[in-house]
């Protein structure tokens, strides 16, 4: 019986020469889908947006210490986290990854005080749309529309709040 190799989870900047390769495949995925270059949208913000200081973070799945998935989240608002640029790298597809960055992400913007998350996918990505709502995050959409004449589908999860902790919490 064979074992599935460990996937780690770490946090980096933008700059992380580990990162460059998942956000070119990203920028050719959205190019081939939507008709145009999309590189530029994935520089939209700015990397500090992307680092804790300023309200958020990028993680990367490790797997033999390769990058195989990752995304990211930025501030929003003062409450809610917008996840950005979820990834998972062509090889590795259907595993499952894309739904642990989902989760990772969730974990760090609760920890970081965050009780909502927002984010928007496109309207030719099925496989983001079928993730975020396996993952019970809320359409702000109809979902009975066709898709394309929507635009950017957008989404809601809200966090639970955190659980009580040091004196007078129950046990």
């Amino acid at each position: 019986m064979t074992t599935a190799p460990e996937v780690t989870v770490v946090r980096v900047p933008v700059s992380d020469p580990r990162v460059r390769p998942l956000l070119r495949e990203l920028g050719d995925e959205y190019s081939h889908r939507y008709g145009r270059d999309a590189h530029a949208e994935l520089s939209r913000y700015p990397d500090e947006e992307f680092t804790p200081p300023h309200g958020g973070v990028l993680l990367l799945l490790l797997e033999r210490g390769e990058p195989v998935a990752g995304g990211a989240f930025r501030r929003y608002d003062a409450t809610t986290a917008e996840l950005k640029r979820i990834w998972t790298h062509s090889a590795h597809r259907r595993r499952g990854l894309a739904r642990r960055v989902v989760v990772e992400l969730e974990r760090e913007a609760a920890a970081r005080g965050y009780r909502r998350i927002h984010l928007t996918t496109g309207p030719r990505q099925p496989e983001a749309r079928g993730l975020y709502l396996a993952t019970g995050y809320t359409p702000l959409f109809d979902t009975g529309a066709d898709p394309e004449s929507i635009g950017p589908l957008p989404f809601e999860k809200h966090l639970p709040a955190p659980a009580p902790t040091g004196e007078g919490a129950d046990l």
